[in-house]
Parts: structure tokens; C-alpha cells; sequence
């Protein structure tokens, strides 16, 4: 299902919450409710810890909503669709005509992150922050798409903090409307160039170890997405202590919003799953400014993209899925929705020792 969110109003009169005010209302993990959570796996009929990580992302979530009973059943897939100036210097191998042509069939539910969503049980939301022309998808942009940042900035300052506001009002709004958990999508050709870029200047590493061939980029064309990387953050200079002086330098919109989302998620309670490279250097952007915001992020998966492993290990993450992703859309987040139902059902439904006349295991040195 395609859900559809309605903007009614100017987002600078609506009384939404700012970025500055969202960092200072977010709060660290619920350590009680965790411990609750810790015990009640001990509990269950089986050998301790024996579900790894299924368990941790449970306990994980109880301290996020600092509740013992764990529902993820609402849950939604966003998309953040904007364009990227830089396509202009050939980093892509498809025109940026197709980001509004995928933006329109998340609508219709025509896509695979949409197939995949239905088959989970989990809603699509997609959001316009900055495509170069206006369709059917909600908007929420700050302009229609970005400058070409070989030539200078991305975008202004005040438009960077712009959509990231837009991503917390859009978590805000999904809150509202009962959602519990809350996956990374995107839309928009030319954002492996981009978060390529903020990942080299965040990590402070080498251009060419942060670029990958994104959606089956020649040689040539990688040749050509690492020079014009390396020129924008030549031209720029963006600061790498001042997360939105990169975001606004050599980012994007759908980049920015997403960051937002993740603020949002954080403030609201409610897990945010990251799907794979230009999510994670999203995540990396909220963590960046506020770091109690990365108990909020689960990993879904690490992407087939060069630096996900970094952009993870950055913000001390380690993902579930191992399977060489790198489609985008949010696809590896949609892929881990079924475990963590699996996850939450087991937890929530499953005898304990006590219920089934048994001893208990022990945790032993």
C-alpha cells in the first residue's frame, strides 16, 4: 500500500519543530526497559542469546520506545526523491528524467521496493524534497533539485537545515498517524555521487576508496564521478567538523531529508532502519549532529557500494543482511522488515521455562 501524506501549508508556518529544537528534545535509550526486554529473551524457551541479533534489535527497540512489549507492526517505507545537479558532468548512466518517472510509480506501487513492501506488510511513503519538476508526490522541497556543486555549493545553508526539517516533519507526521517503525528510502539519479562525496569529507578518506560504480557506472564513468567528486570538494572546501557546511556543499536534498528522518525518529521514539550506502551517510549526517540519535538506527544491511563498510563501522553499526545490495529505493530495509516481525512475534508470543515446567538456562562465565 501507497500511502499518501497531504502537506497543508507553508512547513515555516505550520508550527513544526526546528532542528535546534529536535536535538535538544531528543533523549538517550531507556536502559530499564532494555534490561526488561534482556530478561524476557532469558525467559524464553530456548538457549540463551542462541537468535544473535534478532534479540538485540528487540532489546534495542524497547529502550527506543521505553516499552517491554515490542509492536512493529505499522510500519512505513519513505522515499526521499530530489534531483542532484551534478548529473550534468556525466557521473550517471540514466538522465535525470528518471527520478520522477520511479517517484511517480512508488505512487502506483510499481516498483520493487514497493513489491517487496506489500509482500512485509509495510506501507511506501514517498516524498518530493527537491526534484527538478513537480508530479503527483507530496512536496516538501526546498527547490527544484540542486546546483551542480562542481561549480560551487549544492545549496544554501538555509536550504540544507530546510529539508532536514522536512524529514523530521514528515517522522512527526507518520508518528501522528500511528506508524511504529520507519525504514530509509530514496529516489534520485546521481546520489551515489553525492554521498560519495559527503562520505569522503565526513571520513576524511581517500575520494576514490568512497566511490563505487552506483547503477553500473563503466569505467570511464567511475573515472569520471571520481574527478568530479574530487573537484567539488576542491572548489568547496566544505568543513568536515560541520556536518551541514557538507550536507549544503556537496549533498543533496533527498540526503538531507533523510538525516531529518532520522531526527525525527529519534524524537518521536520510533526505530528508523537504515537501508544501505547513501542512507547510511544520511544516518551519519543526524549522528554527526546529534549523537544520541544512532541508538535510534538499526542497520539492515551492508550495501555492495565501496564505503558502506566505513559509513557503518563510523557510527558503530553492523547489519543483519550480508548480501551484496545495491539497488537503493530502501530494498535492503525492506528486506529486514519479516525478521524483525519474526523477532517481535517470538518475543511477544513464545512460552517461557516457567510456563513449560523447565529449568532455566544460566548465563555462565
Amino acid at each position: 500500500m501507497t500511502v499518501k501524506i497531504e502537506r497543508k501549508g507553508d512547513c515555516k508556518t505550520m508550527g513544526k519543530m526546528s532542528l535546534e529544537e529536535t536535538i535538544g528534545q531528543i533523549s538517550a535509550l531507556d536502559e530499564q526497559a532494555m534490561e526488561v526486554a534482556r530478561k524476557r529473551w532469558d525467559s524464553i524457551a530456548k538457549p540463551l542469546n542462541s537468535l544473535g541479533m534478532m534479540e538485540e534489535m528487540i532489546v534495542q527497540i524497547a529502550g527506543m520506545t521505553g516499552e517491554t512489549s515490542v509492536d512493529v507492526q505499522k510500519k512505513a517505507l519513505v522515499e526521499m526523491c530530489a534531483d542532484n545537479g551534478v548529473v550534468e558532468e556525466g557521473v550517471t548512466q540514466t538522465g535525470q528524467e528518471i527520478t520522477a518517472l520511479v517517484a511517480e510509480n512508488f505512487l502506483k506501487g510499481e516498483t520493487v521496493a514497493c513489491t517487496m513492501c506489500r509482500q512485509a506488510h509495510a506501507d511506501v511513503v514517498p516524498i518530493d524534497v527537491g526534484m527538478a519538476v513537480d508530479t503527483k508526490v507530496p512536496r516538501y522541497k526546498s527547490a527544484y533539485g540542486t546546483q551542480n556543486f562542481v561549480k560551487g555549493p549544492a545549496m544554501t545553508r538555509e536550504q540544507a537545515v530546510e529539508a532536514i526539517e522536512a524529514g523530521i516533519q514528515v517522522a512527526g507526521e507518520l508518528a501522528q498517524k500511528g506508524y511504529r517503525l520507519l525504514a530509509m528510502g530514496e529516489m534520485g539519479i546521481g546520489n551515489t555521487t553525492t554521498s560519495s562525496a559527503v562520505a569522503s569529507v565526513l571520513l576524511q578518506a581517500p575520494v576514490e576508496d568512497m566511490t563505487g560504480r552506483g547503477a553500473g557506472l563503466s569505467s570511464e564513468g567511475l573515472k569520471r564521478k571520481i574527478q568530479a567528486i574530487k573537484k567539488g570538494i576542491e572548489v568547496n572546501q566544505p568543513d568536515p567538523q560541520d556536518p551541514i557546511d557538507v550536507l549544503r556543499k556537496v549533498g543533496g536534498f533527498d540526503i538531507a531529508a533523510l538525516a531529518g528522518l532520522c531526527l525525527g525518529g529519534a524524537l518521536n521514539r520510533i526505530p528508523v532502519l537504515m537501508d544501505g550506502f547513501i542512507s547510511g551517510v544520511a544516518a551519519l549526517i543526524a549522528v554527526r549532529l546529534c549523537p544520541a540519535v544512532s541508538g535510534y538506527l538499526i542497520a539492515s544491511h551492508v550495501s555492495k557500494e565501496p564505503a558502506a563498510v566505513q559509513v557503518l563501522e563510523a557510527m558503530g553499526k553492523e547489519a543483519m543482511i550480508h548480501g551484496k545490495m545495491c539497488m537503493g529505493e530502501g530494498t535492503g530495509a525492506a528486506a529486514l522488515f519479516p525478521l524483525l516481525d519474526m523477532a517481535a512475534t517470538i518475543y511477544n508470543t513464545m512460552s517461557t521455562f516457567e510456563d513449560i515446567h523447565m529449568d532455566q538456562y544460566e548465563h555462565l562465565e
